[in-house]
């Protein structure tokens, strides 16, 4: 018996079918026997070799809810690699599951156009105080009103204790316990699209973390063909890398086909090493393309990348791997120098406004240039790709996180550059994902978390840690990873909203998400219809866009003082939006109308919409 990928149901693992019973499918090509061992009966039952290394039962003494472990040449007693629940936590055994139990409500939905996406970043431990997704749900209105039509969670995979940001999971197909586990997610996304909110699910498919890993003892999961920063890398293209393939592209359809995911956001691709003919992530596209067309449903492949080559976003019949769109770090790194951050660590290769601009209008700052951060020529041009390819930021989980004391933009800029920032953003050519709680100005920081249980693998995450600031050459100390204090610190504060100047910045948020989707020339994403000018001495851009006859002009100043810019034009401009108005806060309003050749004087760290239809 081989195992094909099915598209319509979920292969590996333990499952049931329609009459009730259960069948088992254990990938471990290595073993000589393999049993399941059901706790509550405390009976063992034999699996059946197959071909390809697969072990195969099909029993009525499973029942949902049962819990269970696999025992491998009568020796060792382990959790199933692709369990959808552990109860007990990564050490402890699996519990079955039947995911086609759930009574979806959603049969209506349609999944946005990519190109209509507004992300918002969730981490679900922090983002609420119980940190369930019972609790998220609550807050689905607030989201709602504030403009957001697409969430962003953070990895949810089984991690180690109660306290990860999701990127140690060690279970790629349980959905954390401590958060509510599958049903309640099935119950978010359910309730997510009944507010016609679209859900994405950052999935980590380039490592596992380092405890309660227990891959290796059931198959070549890793290979030392390649190193990557956690270590031997996943097994994609060597010996026996056919089960690890299966077992990732059914892990993509679960997500879709059983939690009604919307979009998936693939951690680190770079990271993942892989050179058979074809790559594992175009072997995705392909099963996704399958599902897609089965179903009538659309599903997005989105992928963190650090490379600037887009092969992973070219379509494959250009030889691409096939990804709908990247997140794109350097438009984040050129808008943070712009506005004051120091050039250190990775942000040594940005000077601010000039490759902002750039980012502007190229997407990638290096494309082909030398980097010096790198010591070499960097990336490749990406004049073809549409602006919805491309997700951008002016802070997430990584910008704010791995900064040593976790501080947000809050913490870090005036009022007014705040709201110059998120205008930056939302009026690109590109997706804006909005990271939560900066929509109010959230005080607390975000910072890195842990709760293992081993004492070593924490003294090596704090020294890590330590390592990781010496790049920014920071002093002192950062909070302990592993305390507890340092997770309750992370938390939203709700209460902050019922503050006046939280209101305010609640309210610039949702007015420019607002204008963002009312406005052709901001809603359409035409890189070929957008100029941009800038000025290194004054600090000051000026962004031009358009759609048809509908044109945007964006006028922003990001330096810490008043600059005059001339805009020389033979339309009438009509001013929609001031980031200085003293209706958010601001010093004071530039003028209502631009005609001819006209001088503006702008406030200091300010944005400016003028909008004009040329006939």
């Amino acid at each position: 018996m081989t195992s094909p990928v099915n598209i319509n149901r979920r292969s590996i693992g333990v499952n049931f079918t329609e009459t009730g019973e259960a069948e088992v499918l254990l990938w471990a090509p290595l073993c000589n026997k393999a049993c399941i061992r059901l706790l509550d009966s405390n009976r063992m039952h034999a699996l059946q070799k197959q071909e390809y290394g697969y072990w195969h039962l099909r029993t009525d003494q499973l029942r949902p809810g049962d819990v269970y472990s696999f025992v491998l040449d009568e020796k060792e007693e382990l959790p199933d690699p692709a369990s959808l629940s552990q109860p007990e936590g990564v050490h402890g055994p699996s519990r079955a599951i039947a995911l086609h139990d759930f009574q979806w409500t959603d049969q209506e939905w349609k999944n946005p156009l990519l190109e209509d996406y507004i992300f918002y970043e969730v981490h679900v431990g922090t983002f609420s105080d119980r940190g369930t997704f019972r609790a998220l749900e609550k807050k689905l209105p607030y989201l709602k009103s504030l403009g957001i039509n697409a969430i962003e969670i953070m990895p949810v995979a089984q991690f180690p204790g109660e306290r990860n940001w999701g990127y140690d999971g060690v279970f790629p197909f349980a959905v954390q316990q401590s958060y509510g586990g599958a049903k309640d997610l099935q119950h978010l996304v359910n309730a997510c699209h009944n507010h016609d909110i679209a859900v994405v699910l950052d999935v980590v498919y380039n490592h596992f973390g380092p405890e309660g890993n227990y891959m290796s003892k059931f198959a070549p999961y890793f290979t030392d063909k390649y190193k990557t920063p956690w270590g031997d890398a996943v097994n994609f293209d060597d010996a026996w890398c056919d089960g690890v393939r299966q077992y990732f592209i059914e892990n993509v359809l679960m997500w879709f086909r059983d939690f009604h995911i919307d979009a998936l956001r693939l951690d680190a691709v770079h990271a993942i090493k892989d050179f058979s003919p074809m790559h594992i992530l175009r072997e995705i596209r392909e099963h996704v393309n399958q599902l897609i067309h089965e179903r009538w449903k659309m599903h997005y492949l989105i992928v963190e990348l650090d490379l600037n080559d887009t092969r992973y976003i070219d379509h494959p019949e250009r030889g691409g791997y096939g990804m709908d769109a990247q997140w794109i770090d350097e438009f984040h790194h050129a808008l943070r120098v712009t506005s004051g951050e120091g050039q250190n660590g990775y942000y040594s290769d940005f000077d601010g406004i000039r490759h902002l601009a750039k980012s502007y209008r190229d997407a990638y700052v290096y494309d082909g240039i030398y980097s010096p951060h790198r010591q070499k020529k960097f990336g490749v041009k990406a004049d073809e790709h549409p602006g919805f390819q491309f997700i951008v930021f002016s802070q997430n989980h990584d910008q704010v996180g791995n900064r040593m004391s976790g501080e947000r933009t809050s913490q870090l800029a005036s009022f007014e550059m705040q709201k110059m920032l998120a205008g930056a953003m939302l009026v690109s050519p590109y997706l804006p994902l909005l990271f939560m709680g900066e929509e109010y100005g959230e005080t607390n920081p975000f910072l890195y978390f842990v709760s293992h249980s081993d004492p070593e693998l924490v003294e090596n995450v704090r020294k890590g840690r330590k390592a990781e600031f010496a790049a920014f050459h920071l002093q002192g100390e950062a909070p302990d990873p592993q305390a507890e204090e340092t997770f309750r610190q992370s938390k939203l504060q709700w209460e902050l909203l019922e503050q006046d100047q939280n209101k305010i910045l609640f309210s610039f948020y949702q007015s420019l998400i607002a204008l963002r989707k009312e406005l052709p020339a901001l809603r359409h994403l035409n890189r070929k219809q957008l100029d941009v000018s800038w000025n290194e001495d004054t600090n000051t851009l000026q962004l031009h866009r358009w759609d048809h006859e509908h044109h945007v002009l964006c006028l922003m100043n990001f330096s810490n003082s008043r600059q005059t810019v001339s805009v020389t034009t033979e339309q009438r401009w009509k001013k929609v939006f001031d980031s200085a108005d003293p209706q958010w806060n601001g010093p004071g309003a530039s003028a209502d109308l631009l005609t001819n050749i006209s001088v503006l004087a702008l406030q200091p760290e300010s944005i400016i919409l003028y909008t004009s239809e040329y006939v």
